[in-house]
Formats: structure tokens, sequence, C-alpha cells
């Protein structure tokens, strides 16, 4: 399979032709979507028409004749859109288990975006070792080693939604340093950009950070600096789980804002957020920030979840020094009575040094929900406090014990933000969306552990609780701001619109009733309210039923190096 993007200049006559729609008799196309309210992605106020679509493009939008040939589709009280860009996916793995990617397609997204701070490539054998040794209930065979290599190897094995990937700064860096928490020496440095450069060259988005945890802790912020200007020589952008959203959350920003300008690169915050009641007070500084840095001409933007929850492990409990060399290392320190003792102080005394999510949300807002041990599954659903009750222990011994018995960070929820503060982000207009999670499915391996109900939830609630319910923004803001805001942030070509000659990567929901149904107690529950989905002209969704297609592609960003040869093609 070829997963180049179509050439753009096969749709320049096809374009010319369908601007007109409405006065030319007999057109054919594949699908004909008739009577919607078409939002196209601009922001713009919504318009009645139709829109269809030819082999993987939209060959036209309007008033179409009623004798055009194609197959019809009746999107009367429907909303017509591009689909919808997951900012921060953690889809990869699962969509190796089951490509049909339910959790997000029944909430309308089409392209699942990787790399938060890690990437599947590029990864040596030593890195491969590890990661099968660490696979839990889903096995599968590592039969890639670069970035782009993995990206084929899913797109060719069925995904239904388009997928695309930054390039992880942490994965670099344990590609040539490992786990050491050391500044690598210029040869390393040099071979870290040299693999950035390549996976540039594989169509990767850019730099993706997540400096809370080992070892992306470990490095500099000149370390970031140089993988980021190899990254911005191709037009890659810089994004990042900054090195704090709590108690040292404006340095933080500084440090994002300080690699953008060095970089002259965009230049994007993982999931804004404020996170610890202790830090709240801090919401007008760090819009004010992020605002001035705008004002300065910075391309500076930011994703969210729309839930005051966040999802991640233990580890994030715990001092990032005890966690150097890897989850093993970690786990032998923690068996090690003296050092065992030394992190458990660490995780109860107030610093600044690292964050630590678990004294931010407190033991009784820490939710148990992802285990390896089949044996730990039936603490799932409950607190951390509450099982160290039952144990009998301090809640730093028991998540310390929890880690141990486990042999995995073991997943976790921390109740972190203020509603408000929640709603006030999804209106910002620099803000587009993203799950951080996977897109699962109510079924099978899926169901052995719980999750944060964002993987289910998250675009549907935006469209239902905070446009619908709470009208904390337009259904047209929200719809820019999850298609053609975040496709231009990351430079895509001919998506995240509804224009004529753009893929079709199509949507239609009801406005009055799409809607999350997944919660923290019954998370596996599938959205509602999208009926009919195409990606690249296909249908993934009819009337609100998979259609068990997988028709989609790799997404490339801007440094790719099948692009100059497309261009040629197409002057």
């Amino acid at each position: 399979m070829d997963h180049r993007l179509s050439r753009p200049g096969n749709w320049i006559l096809g374009a010319l032709l369908c601007i007109g729609a409405a006065s030319v008799h007999g057109q054919s196309y594949d699908y004909i979507y008739r009577g919607g309210t078409i939002y196209d992605g601009s922001g713009n106020p919504p318009y009645l028409g139709d829109l269809a679509v030819r082999d993987d493009r939209i060959a036209a939008i309007g008033q179409i004749e009623s004798n055009a040939q194609g197959r019809v589709i009746d999107a009367t009280g429907l909303a017509l859109a591009p689909g919808f860009i997951n900012m921060l996916s953690w889809a990869a793995v699962p969509l190796l288990q089951d490509g049909r990617s339910l959790g997000d397609i029944h909430q309308g997204v089409t392209l699942e975006v990787f790399g938060e701070g890690n990437s599947e490539g590029p990864i040596s054998q030593a890195m491969i070792e590890v990661a099968t040794a660490r696979q839990g209930d889903f096995k599968y065979d590592i039969a890639w080693r670069t970035l782009g290599e993995f990206l084929d190897y899913l797109a060719d094995k069925g995904v239904s939604p388009n997928i695309a990937s930054f390039v992880g700064a942490a994965t670099v860096r344990v590609h040539e340093l490992g786990y050491e928490n050391r500044a690598p020496n210029q040869t390393e440095l040099k071979n870290m950009q040299n693999l950035v450069h390549e996976a540039m060259l594989d169509g990767a988005l850019g730099v993706g950070s997540a400096l809370i945890y080992a070892p992306a802790f470990y490095a500099s912020t000149e370390e970031l600096i140089a993988l980021q200007q190899t990254a911005a020589r191709s037009g890659g952008m810089y994004i990042s789980h900054m090195r704090s959203e709590g108690a040292r959350i404006l340095p933080a920003i500084d440090e994002l804002i300080r690699i953008a300008r060095e970089t002259q690169s965009r230049a994007e915050i993982y999931h804004l957020k404020i996170a610890g009641k202790e830090n709240w007070h801090k919401f007008p500084q760090v819009i004010e920030r992020i605002t001035r840095a705008r004002e300065r001409g910075l391309e500076i933007t930011a994703n969210m979840y729309t839930y005051t929850a966040g999802s991640t492990g233990l580890d994030a409990a715990m001092p990032p020094w005890a966690q150097e060399g890897g989850l093993e290392a970690w786990i032998s320190r923690l068996r090690d009575a003296k050092t065992r003792a030394q992190i458990a102080a660490a995780m109860i005394t107030p610093t600044d040094d690292w964050e630590n999510l678990m004294r931010a949300a407190g033991a009784d807002q820490t939710l148990l929900v992802g285990f390896k041990n089949p044996e730990l599954r039936h603490l799932i659903g409950k607190t951390l406090d509450a099982v160290a009750r039952e144990r009998g222990q301090p809640p730093h011994e028991a998540a310390i014990d929890l880690v141990i018995e486990d042999g995995s960070r073991v997943q976790v929820i921390y109740f972190l933000m203020a509603d408000e503060h929640v709603k006030r982000i999804t209106a910002l207009p620099w803000v587009s969306f993203g799950s951080d999670a996977g897109s699962l499915a109510p079924e099978g391996l899926f169901l052995n552990s719980s999750t944060h109900p964002r993987a289910y939830g998250n675009f549907a609630r935006l469209l239902g609780k905070y446009v619908r319910e709470e009208r904390a923004l337009s259904l047209a803001s929200a719809i820019h701001k999850l298609t053609k805001l975040p496709a231009t942030n990351l430079r895509l070509r001919e998506r995240g619109e509804l224009q004529i000659g753009f893929y079709a990567d199509v949507i239609a929901f009801d406005p009055a009733t799409v809607q999350d149904r997944a919660s923290y107690d019954k998370p596996h529950q599938l959205a509602v309210g999208v009926q009919h989905m195409l990606v690249n002209g296909v249908p993934v969704l009819m009337r609100g039923k998979h259609t068990g297609a997988l028709p989609g592609r790799v997404v490339r960003g801007p440094g790719w190096r099948g692009w100059s040869s497309l261009d040629k093609s197409n002057p």
C-alpha cells in the first residue's frame, strides 16, 4: 500500500468543474450529503447546503443539482464538518490491537496524533527488548525501527482513522543514552539530532516532550533547543508536556517560550491546565504569559482535554532521581529498605524540584484504574487512600508497594483542576483539543482495566457539555478548534477544512444529541450523536454504526522527503 498523499494537481480540473456545481447537470459522485448545515472549519457561520465526494476528495459544496449521480445521504438536521483532529493521542498500541478506533471514531475523530514525549520510533534493539518485556495484555511484534516504518506498518495493518506523529525527545534520548541521568556528550547529541532529522524526513510533525517524567526530566533546556533546531529546519513544531503544570507552571511556560524563540519555531503546550488547588490562583498569570508571547509574534498555542482530572502513573508521585535506569532499576530501589525510606520521605515533602501529582491531588483524589498484574485488578475503581486504609499503611507506602507488586507504574487518575478553568480554556482562540488517551473498544481485553472517560468522551463532551449546555463557545468556534486550527498549527496539507479538492474526511453529527456517555465509574461507553463519517472518502460510520472499513492513511509533516517529488509533479 502506498501511503503517500494523493497528488493535489490531479484535482485542479475537478475543482474547477465543481465550483459551479449548481449549474452543471448530471455530475457523478460517490456520495452526496444533502440538506446539511455546513460548518467548513473556518469558524465562520454555517450555511445550509450539500456536499459531494468523489474518490478520496471533496468534489462539490453548495447546492448540488438534483439529477447528480451518487449515493445520497440525507443530512437534514445534521451538522456537516471536517473530521476532528486528536492533538494528543495514545492510540498507537490500541490501534495495533483493534484498528477500528471505536472510542474516537464515534466522537468524530479522523486523525490521531501521537508523540507526547515518546514515539514508536526510532527504536534500537535494546529498546525493543525492554518494550517487549513490558507488554501487558496486548502482545505484538515490534517489526519496525524508524518512526516512518512504524506509521507505515500501522497503516498497512489497517486503521480507520488517519495517523501522524511527533518524534519523542525522550525516545531519541533513550536511543543514545539509555535511562541515565546525565547530559549527552557532543557525539551523542549529534546522533540525537540526526535521529530527529531522519524522523522529520519520515514525516514527523516536530519534536514532542513530556518533561515531568524520567528520563525526559533529565534533559536540559539546551538539549531540547538543539533537538528542536533540527526539527525547525524542516518546518516542525515543538510541543510539550511542560516541566510543571502546578507550582512551577510560570517558569515552565517561560522555558517553552524560550525554546520557541531561540529556534524560531511554533510551540504548543500539551493539555493546558493549572494543577493542584493551591495553584489555581495562577490562572490569570498563565493566560497572560501566553497571550503576551503571542502578542510579541511568537506562535504559541495549546491543547486541552475537557475534564478536571488527568491520568498517568504512580511514577508521577515519586521523585525522578529514583527512576534513573528505567522501570527495573526504579523497582529495585523501592525494594531496598534504605532507598525506599528516602523515596517515601521525598513523596511527602513539599518541593518545587519535581512535579508530585499525588500531593497535588491528594490520595483520596487518586483513583486506581489500571494494573498489569491480574491479582491486583480487584483494586480498580478504588482510591489510593481507600486501599492504603485497607492495608493499614500511609498512602505513599501503599503506592510504593503497588508499583512493586504490579511490576509497572500503575495507571491512576488524579483529580487536579477547577471546573471553571476548564470551561474558560475551551473558549480560548488558540486552544485545540486532545484526549491524552488511547482509542479503545468497550469489549475484549480492553475491559481488563478501567480508563479515564476522556478515552471515549473528550470531543463529544466539548460539543455536548461546553457548547450546547454551558454555551462556553459557539458550535462554529468549537469545530474550528477541532479542525482547521490544529491542521494549520501542524502545517497539514489539504486537511482540516471542507474545501473542494481537500481530502474527504467528513463527519455528520446531530448537534442536539451529541454527547459523551463515559464516566469515571463506567468509562467504557461509546459517545453518541455522530451519524456518518468518511475517512479519505470511505464510509467508516453509517447511521451511527461502524462499517468495519479501515481506510486510514499516514499524514506527513512539512519536512517529509516525499513532498519534493509530489510538488515537482504538480507545479
